[in-house]
C-alpha cells in the first residue's frame, strides 16, 4: 500500500534524527538540504520532491547506523519505491530508483568525481557494483528521467552540511502535494 504524505511526515518524525551514514547531519537534515539545495536550483515540483525522499528507504527498513561499514548494500533506492508508487509518478519515482546509478555514472564521466566523494559515498560505490563502464553509463544516461537522477545525485552529495538552515519538512510536503498523483491518498 502507498503511503500519504502524513505517512511520509510519520517516518521522519520517528527515524529522522538518526545519524546520515557517518556524516556531520541526520537523515532529516540531509533530506531537507537536498530538497533545499533543488528549490534553490530552480528545479519544479516534482524533482524537489524526489530531492526530499530519495533516501526515504533508509526510514523505512533498519539496517542499523552506516551499513556499508558493516559490507551491507541496503537497496534503499528500491526499497521505497513500492510504499511512493501510487503516491507519486515516474519522474519522482525514477529519480530516486536512479539516484544511486547516478554515482556509478558520474564516477564514470567526470575524472575527479569519486574523490570528492565523503568515505561513506566511496565504499557503498563499491557495494552498489562501483564505477560504470562506458557501455553502462551510456546506457543508463538513455534511460527516462536519468538526467534528472544525475542533478538529484549532484544536490545529495552538498547535502552533508552541519548546522545549514532550511526550511521546515512541512514546507517540502506542501510542495510533495502539489506533485502527488490523482489517485494518491492526501
Amino acid at each position: 500500500m502507498a503511503l500519504a504524505l502524513d505517512d511520509i511526515a510519520l517516518l521522519f518524525a520517528r527515524h529522522g534524527a538518526t545519524q546520515y551514514s557517518g556524516e556531520p547531519v541526520t537523515q532529516t537534515e540531509h533530506a531537507l538540504q537536498t530538497a533545499w539545495f533543488a528549490e534553490q536550483s530552480g528545479a519544479d515540483d516534482a524533482l524537489i520532491t524526489a530531492a526530499l525522499l530519495h533516501d526515504i528507504g533508509h526510514l523505512l527498513q533498519d539496517r542499523g547506523e552506516t551499513p556499508s561499514a558493516r559490507g551491507i548494500d541496503d537497496l534503499h533506492q528500491f526499497s521505497a519505491l513500492p510504499f511512493l508508487r501510487g503516491l507519486f509518478g515516474d519522474r519522482v519515482l525514477d529519480a530516486i530508483r536512479w539516484h544511486v546509478d547516478a554515482k556509478r555514472y558520474l564516477c564514470a564521466i567526470r575524472a575527479d568525481y569519486e574523490a570528492a566523494l565523503s568515505a561513506d559515498s566511496r565504499r557503498s560505490l563499491a557495494l552498489q557494483g562501483g564505477v560504470f563502464s562506458p557501455q553502462q553509463a551510456a546506457q543508463f544516461i538513455a534511460r527516462p528521467h536519468a538526467r534528472e537522477a544525475v542533478q538529484l545525485r549532484l544536490w545529495d552529495d552538498r547535502a552533508k552540511i552541519k548546522d545549514l538552515p532550511t526550511p521546515a519538512l512541512g514546507h517540502y510536503l506542501a510542495i510533495a502535494a502539489r506533485c502527488r498523483a490523482p489517485q494518491a491518498r492526501p
